[in-house]
């Protein structure tokens, strides 16, 4: 009996925990109920697991409901962009391409982002490989695809994502992406700004 009571408060626990996760999130991404766009000024630091010193560039955010996001930095030649299920990263000018409906790394990440610029929609906390946590002002999400076998998990180019979103301001604070190397990329924002003119055209590299 003590064992059954136990578990009943355990689980009782935890379905709290997720409540409260959630509702942490949906209050971090509220304003993009209302705000159709955002753009932000970007600092990119890499980090190479092989390297001793950093680097870093420069760029602009754009985001734009529903499913549009793109981190465009080093006048255009490293670019993150997010274009409904297209993913493309632009590389030291060099153009990778994936599809979210057959890629288990960015698959997750649009659910993520869909959420955030639906203003928390969609619950992200069924989602596999998702955690939500609080620190401090901050909501943080934290992204670990889950690979269906062996040879998805050698082809994924990173090990986990990072979103962290200010739950005052509804502000993206940083983008971690960690790669199997133990290298990263963080994508800083500063002067964010909900709504205004956002051209399509920064979604098609």
């Amino acid at each position: 009996m003590k064992k059954i009571v136990l578990f009943v408060l355990l689980s009782m626990m935890a379905v709290t925990a997720t409540f409260a996760q959630e509702a942490a999130f949906t209050q971090a991404v509220a304003k993009f109920k209302s705000a159709k766009t955002a753009t932000a000024n970007v600092t990119m630091t890499q980090h190479n697991a092989a390297l001793t010193k950093n680097t870093t560039a420069t760029g602009s955010l754009y985001m734009k409901d529903p499913d549009k996001v793109c981190i465009s930095v080093n006048g255009g030649k490293d670019q993150l962009v997010m274009n409904g299920n297209t993913f493309t990263m632009v590389m030291k000018g060099r153009k990778h391409v994936a599809n979210s409906k057959i890629s288990a790394q960015f698959a997750t990440f649009k659910s993520v982002f869909y959420s955030v610029l639906s203003g928390g929609k969609s619950d992200i906390s069924k989602l596999s490989g998702v955690s939500v946590a609080q620190s401090g002002h901050n909501v943080v999400v934290t992204i670990v695809p889950v690979a269906a076998n062996a040879k998805e998990k050698r082809r994924m180019m990173f090990s986990s994502f990072e979103l962290v979103i200010n739950k005052s301001t509804n502000a993206l604070v940083s983008l971690s992406m960690k790669d199997r190397r133990g290298g990263y990329t963080k994508y800083a924002f500063t002067g964010f700004r909900f709504g205004g003119s956002v051209n399509d055209k920064v979604f098609n590299p």
